[in-house]
């Protein structure tokens, strides 16, 4: 989205009271105010899910506008406003990719080659991945817990020690992906315990194999509420977002 750029003949705030409009042999002032990028956000319960999509957009909103698709078909130019579209984390599995992306599946092609961006948080990083989407080159994007010393070898939820741009913290899983493969051109943004990357950004297209996004109410056991994080991973997710349209 471009910066909108308007021609006045006042400077930009509000007259005070008794204050007269210039004249229109006044100076002519140059306002540039910042639109907020679009971001097309993609749910369906419980496979892209209404929490997690909720999760990222009370995150975001304020510094971005949202429009929300489905697996049913979009309009041709639904996509022409759009600066980045995101695919959150849900459960299920992966495979549902090929029915709920059946009808839009071309467009977000078509919008992706035109240069617009893509983030996917857990199920949307595993759908990165060259069975699906084929977004990554010779990156693919693997169940952690089936990984060589992975800390984890069961799916349910559990606070997972990471490191993000080289800083400890212990961030919600619930069966995400690592990468594998060869790295050259990505920004290597995040790694598990056992040293394997869980968040990148390569090119147009970031990836997040954990939720940064997670909310209080998903802790619903002391051994996770012990771990929560304050609003801390926010900043996290939201600085990722900006490094990715950037």
């Amino acid at each position: 989205m471009e910066d909108t750029v308007v021609w006045s003949l006042h400077p930009p705030g509000k007259r005070t009271v008794g204050e007269s409009w210039p004249e229109f042999d006044s100076p002519i002032f140059l306002h540039t105010y910042k639109m907020k990028k679009t971001i097309a956000l993609f749910v369906n319960q419980p496979k892209c899910s209404i929490e997690c999509g909720n999760a990222v957009m009370n995150i975001l909103q304020d510094r971005y506008r949202f429009k929300i698709f489905t697996k049913h078909r979009v309009e041709d130019n639904f996509f022409d406003d759009v600066d980045l579209v995101i695919f959150p984390g849900g459960t299920g599995d992966a495979e549902s990719f090929f029915t709920l992306l059946k009808q839009n599946k071309e467009l977000i092609y078509k919008f992706l080659d035109d240069g617009g961006a893509y983030l996917g948080i857990c199920m949307g990083a595993y759908w990165a991945d060259k069975r699906y989407f084929n977004l990554l080159d010779d990156i693919r994007a693997v169940q952690y817990i089936t990984r060589p010393n992975a800390d984890a070898r069961r799916p349910h939820a559990k606070m997972l020690p990471i490191e993000w741009d080289g800083e400890p913290y212990d961030m919600y899983f619930y069966d995400g992906c690592a990468f594998t493969g060869n790295f050259k051109g990505t920004e290597i943004i995040a790694t598990y315990a056992n040293g394997d990357p869980m968040a990148i950004i390569k090119d147009n297209i970031g990836l997040i194999g954990c939720h940064p996004e997670s909310e209080i109410g998903w802790l619903n056991k002391p051994y996770l509420l012990r771990k929560w994080h304050e609003g801390q991973h926010y900043k996290l997710l939201s600085d990722f977002v900006d490094r990715l349209l950037d």
